[in-house]
């Protein structure tokens, strides 16, 4: 008998126990004794058991795979999304196929179309900028499809939900920002389509009203691909800093459109923060190495991967429909530094 080929048949034989005591004994059942569990699970230990997931698919009619949909691998925020999803998946023997829509509608389609084409278990998406239309996702959901969305959400679909808190974090970006003195706060957001969007804005709007600043419509620009095309982020600055009062402080709303716009201001010659302060959401290592260092608004992305996977996981291994469904919303971290 090889070690690496053991099966629960091997572990039955070699312990004169039944089949089913050692395949429940496996499982943590409650209908199998604590010792006679210890006993079969340190066999199965010992002798390098694995579970046969192909059998078990086959068996319960599942793929043991989990479909990711979400903007751009390569973004410094999902990548982090993905290895809190992975840490899940693979202690809970999950394979994850990952897709990326580079923040288009069409291509977000048929990466779709690939993903139940292959039979996935469940679905994470973190819907792309150009999403407005939700109904290839509403058709799956309507056939059952379990999926769980992150970040990027929509409240037309019942289902789990984990997102960042935007609106406190942009409320305290820009009241950072109000108490340093600063007058003209703009703001250089993603595709108004987004939940992100709309929440950041509110925070931003908020703090202004409660300080008595006039929330300027001028001081508001969209990237309608989130920052992922550069000359969007210039149209926004040049837009902003050719009013008759520029702004004197700017909040960005998204990793690249902060990097877009800090790498853009200094470009065009003007001093951070002496002439223009930036502060802005963002994830990408060590912000501190920027001339100046950058004041940013730290998402928990690793755990908002965790939990998603493990929503998401619930729902595809629940017995029983799921009709009540959770909104975790996890707090944000502003990290002040020279370029505010």
């Amino acid at each position: 008998m090889k070690n690496d080929n053991i099966t629960i048949k091997d572990i039955a034989k070699a312990l004169n126990l039944s089949y089913s005591t050692v395949s429940r004994a496996l499982k943590g059942s409650y209908k199998i004794s604590e010792g006679t569990q210890q006993l079969v699970k340190e066999y199965a230990a010992t002798h390098n058991y694995r579970p046969n997931l192909m059998a078990q698919s086959l068996k319960n009619q599942k793929s043991r795979c989990i479909g990711v949909v979400l903007c751009s691998i390569p973004n410094s925020f999902f990548a982090e999304v993905i290895s809190g999803i992975e840490s899940i998946a693979y202690n809970k023997d999950y394979l994850l196929i990952i897709t990326q829509n580079l923040e288009s509608y069409e291509r977000e389609v048929k990466n779709l179309d690939n993903l139940t084409w292959r039979s996935v278990d469940g679905l994470l998406v973190s819907l792309s900028t150009e999403t407005e239309d939700i109904s290839h996702f509403q058709r799956l959901h309507d056939q059952g499809l379990p999926m769980v969305f992150f970040d990027r959400v929509t409240d037309a679909i019942p289902t789990h939900q984990v997102i960042t808190d935007n609106i406190g974090g942009a409320f305290d970006a820009t009241k950072h920002l109000i108490e340093r003195g600063y007058k003209r706060i703009a703001t250089i957001t993603s595709s108004p389509f987004l939940s992100i969007t709309r929440e950041r804005l509110e925070g931003y709007k908020k703090a202004l009203t409660e300080h008595n600043m006039p929330v300027n419509d001028d001081h508001i620009q969209y990237c309608p691909h989130g920052g992922m095309v550069i000359e969007e982020i210039d149209s926004a600055l040049n837009n902003l800093l050719q009013l008759n009062e520029p702004p004197d402080a700017i909040l960005t709303a998204s990793d690249r459109i902060t990097i877009g716009s800090f790498s853009l201001i200094q470009r065009k010659g003007l001093l951070i923060p002496d002439e223009i302060a930036v502060a802005g959401f963002s994830n990408f290592n060590a912000p501190e190495l920027f001339n100046p260092p950058l004041t940013t608004v730290r998402q928990n992305a690793f755990e908002m991967g965790k939990q998603a996977t493990e929503l998401l996981i619930q729902l595809v291994e629940s017995k029983r429909p799921v009709t009540s469904f959770e909104k975790k919303v996890l707090p944000t971290e502003l990290i002040v530094r020279k370029s505010t």
